[in-house]
């Protein structure tokens, strides 16, 4: 699978996702600051699907022709505690 990584991503779960052998590519290693527009543009123009924890990407996808090999999936996660994010990954 051809994902594109978010800026805000894990660094685990990128890890945990390479190692399963998808091809990733994290933005805050690749490109450092970029804006979400030009992520989702890089995302769609690759025919990745963007990870995210930011719900800004929702309402850019939708306003966006993306082409149909190109998705967004935006995780959310309850914290335990203020201190102590649960945060899980599936593969």
């Amino acid at each position: 699978m051809r994902l594109l990584a978010n800026e805000n991503f894990p660094g685990a779960a990128v890890q945990a996702l390479e190692a399963a052998r998808h091809d990733v590519i994290w933005v805050r290693t690749a490109a450092p600051g970029m804006a979400d527009p030009d992520a989702l543009a890089w995302a769609a123009r690759e025919d990745r699907i963007l990870l995210t924890f930011d719900k800004d990407f929702g309402e850019l996808a939708r306003a966006s022709a993306l082409p149909p090999t190109c998705g967004v999936i935006l995780f959310r996660c309850r914290c335990r505690s203020r201190q102590t994010p649960a945060v899980g990954l599936l593969i």
